[in-house]
């Protein structure tokens, strides 16, 4: 009898805990659950001085958000690192029964005794030169993204995937042309648009791992991975965009003015903080990217920063954890990170069944970097009350929230490809 006295407590004890557990990973997709907080003025500095004109963001504004975005959530790169080399390594004037120029080009990185090479897919359209190009990382290797046997399959790296033929890490011709349904090239083609494209891994394997990728590269005797306020995977897949529009400027087949960088889900993040701390890039997409990407963190609503630092702690920097189950401690929000791409066109794009990735909160921000644009005179999202569904705005500062679950659909490149034509036209 004494045995189960004291058995009884340790079960319920056990219980009581693991109910904690199970009910503190259920994702809230209530809005009456959502907090109540206090969204960060743009236009305004953390010590509250008021921002009221284009010069005054971008001397105190803009510098004081970069830097709090850098070190207190997706991580500062440690130093610079120049293209060691590039090489074409396949071209073709004939691609897609005659209407595309096709090139594929090796950009490789050395340093410390270490080597990194990454492959850059490119469809040009013919006599369009110099063509402007939507630039974007794909998730499973250049050959995924097209049925031409010419394209090179990866060696890096990869999540695997029974649906793609993808195991033990290793992409293989049986994933070609998987991907094709998020990448409409003939359609960006005809539209007088080019596709550069790049496999994110090659830059950076997606995984709790700071021992291969670009991160060694930048290590100091003895560290063994970055610290806590040094760069995640988000930030060094940005750093990868960057080094590709640094070839980019170089190819006189592309107009490196008119480069638009684009990303889905994780890879949206990523287009996000590229554009913010790139300014070359003339335009922005943002592609379902969720908590850490254009939704609003203290929303809580979705995926939230302690979900998504639990289960993938290697996308921001350590600082950013500390924010983990404390948003109201954040001193910027994610409108704050699009209003960074400012005065430069910005697309933020939600599905209506994707509710992970909080589409009223994506929405919202796009909305609340309005102020800063508008110090530039430029358009931004005209009222706080969401669109439609399929019934995109399409300003400086666009949106739409479509039909259907986390994907890119022909939809969403529709929309994109009609607005960068209205948006670039004039730079």
């Amino acid at each position: 009898m004494k045995k189960l006295c004291l058995i009884f407590p340790f079960f319920f004890l056990f219980n009581v805990a693991f109910a904690q557990t199970k009910e503190a990973f259920v994702p809230n997709y209530e809005e009456s659950k959502v907090p109540i907080f206090t969204l960060p003025d743009p236009l305004q500095t953390f010590e509250g001085r008021p921002i009221r004109s284009a010069k005054a963001w971008e001397a105190e504004g803009r510098p004081e958000l970069l830097d709090f975005f850098t070190q207190q959530v997706y991580g500062a790169v440690p130093e610079q690192l120049e293209i060691t080399s590039r090489k074409l390594i396949e071209q073709s004037n004939d691609a897609l029964g005659g209407k595309a120029h096709r090139k594929q080009v090796k950009l490789t990185f050395e340093q410390n005794g270490r080597r990194l090479d990454c492959h850059i897919l490119m469809y040009l359209p013919k006599g369009t030169q110099p063509a402007t190009v939507f630039l974007g990382y794909n998730f499973y290797g250049n050959h995924t993204v097209t049925t031409d046997t010419m394209v090179h399959i990866p060696e890096a790296w990869s999540r695997n995937n029974a649906a793609f033929g993808v195991e033990d890490h290793k992409l293989t011709a049986q994933s070609r042309g998987v991907r094709v349904n998020r990448w409409p090239i003939e359609k960006i083609i005809n539209a007088g648009f080019g596709l550069a494209t790049v496999y994110y891994g090659e830059i950076d394997p997606d995984r709790d791992n700071f021992s291969d990728g670009i991160h060694p590269f930048f290590y100091k005797d003895g560290q063994e991975q970055p610290t806590e306020n040094e760069w995640g995977a988000i930030s060094a897949w940005a750093w990868g965009l960057s080094r590709v529009m640094d070839y980019l400027e170089e190819d006189q087949d592309v107009d490196s003015g008119q480069v638009i960088v684009m990303g889905h889900s994780r890879l949206g993040k990523t287009a996000l903080w590229a554009g913010a701390t790139d300014q070359r890039f003339a335009a922005v997409i943002s592609n379902n990217s969720g908590c850490g990407g254009a939704a609003l963190s203290k929303r809580q609503y979705g995926e939230t920063v302690s979900r998504i630092n639990d289960q993938f702690p290697h996308w921001f920097c350590k600082n950013f954890h500390a924010y983990s189950k404390n948003e109201a401690a954040l001193t910027a929000d994610q409108h704050e990170l699009i209003a960074l791409v400012a005065p430069r066109p910005v697309y933020v794009a939600s599905a209506v069944d994707d509710q992970w990735a909080d589409p009223k909160g994506e929405f919202l921000s796009a909305y609340h970097a309005g102020p800063v644009y508008d110090l530039y005179g430029k358009n931004g999202i005209p009222t706080a009350e969401m669109p439609g569904l399929d019934a995109p705005i399409h300003n400086t500062v666009a949106y739409h929230i479509r039909t259907g679950g986390h994907d890119v659909k022909a939809y969403d490149w529709e929309q994109y490809i009609e607005w960068a034509k209205a948006q670039l036209k004039d730079r």
